[in-house]
């Protein structure tokens, strides 16, 4: 009878763990290298403002990508939309009582329906904040914050470089950044 209370409690505790909520800092740094197959092309230049065309290949990943290409063309301020496909992704829905992101995974292929968002400044290196909805096979949509998301086959980016930095602070009471208009 011990035997059988002592296994009953130990799958009862990994059965918790496996179904634990997970939570991403909102001011935890992207993670570059992940998006070997991106593709850039200028478009066009009006004076200062750049639009480029961003091509993501198969197994690409998204925030890791953007970063980079951030990084290479020393992108100070931007703003983007794209449509595209993923086989899975991660977004977060921002708490406000324990400041994070809570993770909600999509573990299966989905249209990227849209995704919006910008580029600015902290601490001198890029920030991508981006925003997604994605929709499974039934076409319900789901969305928030993107997190990650791994590309197949596609994902196109309209991409808007500004000539004038925009930079980020950070916000103490909702534990993450903003941008600062006074700069």
């Amino acid at each position: 009878m011990k035997n059988i209370i002592i296994t009953a409690a130990i799958c009862l505790v990994t059965t918790l763990a496996a179904s634990a909520q997970e939570y991403v800092s909102p001011t935890k740094p992207a993670e570059t290298g992940k998006s070997p197959g991106v593709k850039v092309k200028l478009l066009s230049q009006n004076g200062p403002v750049k639009t480029y065309i961003i091509i993501f290949a198969k197994g690409d990943e998204v925030i890791s990508g953007l970063t980079e290409f951030a990084q290479k063309y020393k992108v100070t301020s931007a703003h983007f939309t794209a449509i595209g496909d993923a086989t899975s992704a991660k977004v977060g829905w921002y708490e406000q009582s324990n400041k994070m992101f809570k993770v909600i995974p999509i573990n299966e292929p989905a249209e990227i329906t849209s995704l919006i968002g910008d580029i600015t400044m902290n601490e001198g290196k890029p920030v991508v904040h981006a925003h997604i909805n994605l929709a499974d096979k039934n076409g319900m949509v789901h969305g928030g914050h993107l997190l990650q998301a791994s590309i197949f086959p596609t994902l196109e980016v309209i991409m808007m470089v500004e000539p004038t930095t925009m930079y980020k602070k950070l916000y103490p009471e909702a534990g993450a950044y903003i941008i600062d208009a006074d700069k």
